[in-house]
């Protein structure tokens, strides 16, 4: 696993813009630059100090093809902890491939995918899980995503479990000091501090595995589905909640046949918006097809937002609002009374008596509309932001937090039951295997290869 040879790739994304930055990294990497890098003050960049910016000229043999800002990073003091060099060229693709293919030719070879920052994790630069939080930074697409994913770059998360970890094994080292002193009965590890240790270990993984739920919700969004029967507004919902035309809307019942998707922002968490095809009996092949495609939606969504015209005199509603209550007992669902600027005021107070807890709106005006958005923020925990708490996001975090925490609770359990130290010594091994699995101080080849895969190429 462990590369000394120089990598290359371009750091910026591919394509014509008006700059482009391709990064170098090791051993070679001054050395290979510099004699592809013609300073116009003459200056000779491998000489150069760290985290200086050179102006000149990319050079094959006599032929120029372009001038450059090199930024040199010398280690260890660097991203990857190796000699770095960054060459800001003009982003032309033709620029971009002849620099790239020029610094292959001269030694360098072509990183792979998320190579730069599994060096950095190699090189002791971060531990597993601020290199992961590189990825969730550069995949954040709403506020809060990037603030947990900040926050666990910067090590959060990962002083937090190396913390524990720390004191864990200082008493682990006292009750493996123990095993070797059997005969003599001596207890170097002081119990009732080693069982106040064990339950602030268990609180604090409680907490950890209990932020998984608003964590995942942050990284992936909450798919919310927005049902009812043909021609009651859904589509024009969508429409008001994304302000924009992305359905489209007519007098014609049955128009949305497919599922339409689309994500907003609300209060710094994602939210994906589903419009789903009118719920009703039909003979149409096509639009039956788009029922059955509602039903799947609203089995995999978390909320589900169930529209009814209020402007209509059948009063089905309560009795199929009942019927998506009983069908998702577990789901949070909102009632929305639509159409409601059509509505006098005696008609409101029948409704409200019929459907007590819906909400009027008109999505065609936009009245309800900032309403529904704060009761959508409400079915989101987002003290923890506030709070600026730890909160995991990483379904591998969440899986080892499980097993650690399984494995504190039999070292709690053992001790109850006076196990002796060297039983009471595996299980402790067991939640300190797992503590290191999340930052790293216990990886294999195989698990990096499968976190750094799913970086993108010169990260």
């Amino acid at each position: 696993m462990v590369q000394n040879d120089t990598i290359v790739a371009l750091a910026t994304p591919s394509g014509a813009g008006a700059i482009a930055v391709i990064r170098v990294s090791g051993s070679d990497s001054l050395a290979i630059a510099s004699g592809l890098f013609r300073s116009v003050s003459g200056k000779k960049l491998a000489v150069q100090k760290t985290h200086t910016i050179h102006l000149g000229h990319i050079v094959d043999g006599n032929r120029t093809i372009d001038q450059v800002l090199v930024s040199v990073f010398k280690n260890p003091n660097s991203y990857t902890g190796e000699d770095v060099v960054e060459i800001s060229c003009h982003g032309s693709p033709y620029i971009q491939q002849e620099i790239l293919q020029l610094f292959l030719r001269n030694g360098c070879r072509m990183a792979q995918a998320g190579e730069f920052t599994l060096r950095a994790f190699l090189n002791g630069k971060m531990d597993l899980s601020q290199a992961e939080a590189v990825a969730d930074l550069i995949a954040s697409e709403n506020e809060a995503s990037h603030q947990v994913a900040i926050q666990q770059m910067r090590g959060g998360f990962s002083n937090e479990i190396a913390m524990l970890r720390e004191e864990l094994l200082n008493f682990a080292s006292l009750m493996e000091l123990e095993l070797d002193f059997a005969e003599e009965d001596v207890e170097f590890a002081d119990r009732s501090q080693f069982k106040a240790l064990i339950s602030k270990i268990e609180e604090v993984l409680k907490r950890l595995i209990d932020s998984f739920a608003v964590g995942n919700v942050i990284k992936n969004g909450i798919p919310i589905a927005i049902v009812g029967a043909p021609n009651v507004g859904k589509s024009t919902l969508l429409n008001a909640l994304l302000k924009e035309e992305r359905a489209i809307v007519s007098e014609i019942a049955g128009t949305t046949r497919d599922t339409i998707e689309d994500e907003i922002s609300i209060g710094g968490i994602g939210f994906r918006f589903i419009d789903t095809a009118g719920i009703r009996e039909t003979t149409d092949v096509v639009e039956g097809i788009g029922i059955q495609r509602t039903f799947e939606k609203v089995d995999k969504a978390q909320v589900v937002i169930y529209l009814f015209d209020s402007s209509d005199t059948d009063e089905n509603a309560k009795v199929e609002v009942e019927k998506i209550r009983n069908k998702y007992p577990q789901k949070p669902l909102i009632v929305i009374m639509n159409k409601s600027d059509l509505l006098s005021e005696e008609q409101k107070k029948h409704w409200k008596q019929q459907v007590p807890e819906g909400h009027f709106m008109s999505a065609s005006t936009g009245e309800g509309v900032e309403e529904l958005k704060e009761q959508l923020l409400n079915f989101v925990n987002t003290g923890a932001l506030r709070n600026n708490e730890t909160i995991v996001t990483n379904s591998r975090h969440y899986d080892a937090l499980l097993k650690a925490l399984e494995a504190t609770q039999k070292v709690r359990m053992g001790m109850e039951d006076d196990l002796p130290g060297d039983l009471l010594a595996i299980d402790i091994r067991q939640v300190l295997y797992h503590f290191g699995e999340i930052t790293g101080e216990i990886s294999t080849d195989d698990l990096l290869g499968n976190i750094f895969a799913n970086f993108c190429i010169g990260k």
